[in-house]
């Protein structure tokens, strides 16, 4: 039986940042069993006892840490060493480092990242403009947008939106059934930042297929007839062409790298403007 490590992650602050480094770390190893412990706000040296304590009675614990304040990150690391728990901090030297570089005092304040200012409602605005322009909704003020993304039925416009709305990016997206379906004034702007999604026509059976599956509705219909799909991707392909919008192949890409994608259009086009 594989060894099964219990990973801890402690921060001082929501998490989120040390949660996403640990998924892009365990993705490096394909024989990594592990059971995740998650510690969010910890900023007491009685808080890192006893999840210290906890750790030591476990086999093969490791812990991550992001821990701002370096006194109570100190203490955590030596108190970790005194139990010869394997134990990481994933932003210290960065800090430091930055520090050094920038001639400046970090302020090693928990939960900086997360202050409400102007970047922080801003995200807030486009999330808002963002689902209320969900699958075509709300058109009049779709120019307001500062990406349109289009493409047939499930090739992951809504989560791609989502995530760059969380990005600051006002995002519409459009359900491509016929080219009518685009509103003209998107259809004349040079400006606008509108891309066209696709993916081949065998992945999409197969999602469109399983989407039916989980409505449980199992009817025949076009929307899974494989030759009419790949009529439909070839369709909108050529309508995206026409208006001379890039294209992103979504077929093997995650929301995350296909919306990685998008932005570094979006930068061009900016740029262009």
């Amino acid at each position: 039986m594989k060894n099964t490590h219990q990973v801890y992650l402690i921060s001082d602050s929501t998490g989120e940042t040390l949660d996403r480094i640990f998924m892009a770390l365990k993705a490096q190893f394909n024989n990594f069993n592990y059971e995740l412990n998650q510690f969010s706000f910890t900023r007491t040296e009685n808080q890192i006892l006893t999840i210290l304590n906890d750790a030591k009675n476990q086999e093969s614990p490791i812990i991550l840490y992001t821990v701002v304040n370096s006194k109570l990150a100190k203490f955590l690391s030596d108190e970790a060493n005194k139990k010869k728990i394997p134990c990481f901090g994933v932003l210290g030297d960065l800090i430091l480092n930055f520090s050094k570089i920038l001639n400046q005092k970090a302020t090693h304040e928990p939960s900086a990242q997360h202050v409400l200012d102007e970047d922080y409602y801003k995200r807030i605005e486009a999330i808002q403009f963002t689902m209320n322009h969900d699958d075509g909704n709300n058109t009049s003020n779709i120019l307001d947008s500062d990406i349109i993304l289009i493409g047939v039925s499930r090739t992951s416009k809504t989560p791609t939106s989502i995530y760059l709305a969380n990005k600051g990016l006002k995002t519409s997206n459009i359900p491509l059934v016929n080219e009518m379906i685009i509103p003209q004034d998107v259809m004349k702007s040079d400006s606008l930042c509108v891309i066209g999604l696709v993916t081949e026509a065998e992945r999409l059976f197969d999602i469109r297929r399983n989407r039916l599956n989980s409505l449980k509705e199992n009817e025949a219909s076009d929307y899974i007839n494989l030759e009419k799909i790949r009529a439909e991707v070839d369709r909108s392909k050529k309508i995206f062409k026409k208006n001379k919008w890039p294209i992103i192949d979504v077929t093997r890409k995650s929301v995350e790298e296909t919306a990685a994608s998008v932005i570094k259009i979006y930068e061009i086009k900016s740029k262009n403007v």
